[in-house]
């Protein structure tokens, strides 16, 4: 029997596009077969290129060995150290980090039903700075070691998820606007401590290094820190995956997806949920990447449309190979110094954005 959500538009309502005619799209099966293809290269390349200059021969045997355990003669292992033990893992989160934020990005915009939400207007990203920077700062959660960081800025981050719910439910549960409001103004809170925290640092090196993370950096990236928030991200992936349906119900707006069979509700306090835990761990272990979560669901959306089990299945990809590139363009724009990877992502974003809104044909998925 034909249930209420297997008669929701596969593609939401669009009013108000603008335009000659509608938008190309791209076939799903093409854009897949693409992205899986350009994301291992993708990889191989950001293992390979760096400020070190090292041959592909040179690369790709290092991986080989690492993969398969062979034996690594004693003038190559500095080399091979640089390719498996700093490139290889850090270019594995970028892509684990891209595909959470994008993935998330799209939740987010249906959720609250904002075409210019992102991952980190909940207020999550600028709670998990605080706990980051207690670290850098100040020392803070000094028993722990390497583990110090990523712990005391998701930590926080929970913090910060719990009292956005508190500020924001209602009788009626959670409301786009009040999540907006409740994230944008706690945003600006945390945001208020952290730099009063950065200017009482005594240390400028301390402080160097958490302006480094409130921008987003990937130099921290070791094989520790990989399994777990890979873990949260495939999960967060695995459930927006199945909450599709009741996604494109919720894009429709509350008194549709209710007349679908759809608790927006009940599905809007899930996806919270889902969204803060992926944003916090993926912040924890990167620092505050900003663009990714906004940008790629709109670029995707343009090029398959706005059913969002097409957008879930491609934004992950799209994140994943974006900002494993992002990543090797910080480490060689300024070789052997590095930038912040949230500047570059600000820096293609911004001209990109615009240039998205410039097309009328494009109406930025009806939300």
């Amino acid at each position: 029997m034909a249930t209420s959500l297997d008669r929701i538009p596969s593609t939401p309502a669009r009013p108000g596009r603008t335009g000659t005619g509608p938008p190309r799209r791209v076939p799903l099966p093409v854009l897949l077969a693409v992205l899986g293809a350009a994301l291992p290269l993708s990889l191989v390349c950001g293992a390979g290129l760096g400020a070190s200059g090292l041959s592909w021969g040179e690369v790709l045997r290092y991986l080989g060995a690492g993969l398969s355990g062979g034996a690594i003669a004693p003038d190559e292992v500095s080399a091979y150290t640089i390719v498996w033990e700093l490139r290889l893992p850090r270019t594995l989160l970028a892509a684990v980090v891209g595909a959470g934020l994008s993935a998330i990005g799209v939740a987010v915009q249906a959720m609250v039903r904002n075409a210019l939400a992102d991952p980190f207007v909940l207020g999550i990203s600028s709670g998990a700075a605080v706990g980051a920077n207690a670290v850098l700062i100040f020392g803070a959660f000094g028993a722990l070691g390497i583990w110090a960081l990523s712990t005391a800025a998701f930590l926080s981050a929970l913090l910060a998820m719990v009292l956005v719910y508190l500020v924001a439910r209602t009788e009626r549960g959670l409301t786009p606007l009040r999540l907006v409001l409740t994230g944008t103004a706690l945003y600006y809170g945390f945001s208020a401590v952290t730099t009063f925290m950065v200017f009482a640092a005594e240390r400028g090196e301390a402080a160097r290094s958490a302006m480094m993370w409130l921008l987003g950096s990937l130099s921290g990236a070791n094989w520790d820190s990989l399994p777990l928030v890979t873990a949260v991200v495939c999960a967060g992936l695995g459930h927006l995956a199945w909450s599709a349906r009741g996604l494109n119900a919720l894009a429709m707006g509350d008194e549709t997806a209710a007349a679908l069979g759809v608790d927006p509700g009940r599905l809007r306090k899930r996806l919270f949920v889902v969204s803060a835990a992926v944003t916090g761990a993926v912040v924890a272990v990167s620092g505050a990447i900003g663009f990714v979560g906004l940008m790629v669901p709109h670029a995707v959306r343009m090029l398959v449309g706005a059913d969002h089990r097409k957008l879930l299945a491609v934004a992950p990809l799209a994140g994943a190979v974006l900002l494993v590139w992002v990543d090797i363009l910080s480490r060689l724009v300024l070789a052997p110094a590095e930038l912040p990877v949230g500047v570059l992502t600000a820096v293609i974003g911004v001209p990109c954005f615009l240039l998205l809104m410039r097309r009328g044909s494009y109406s930025f998925g009806g939300i």
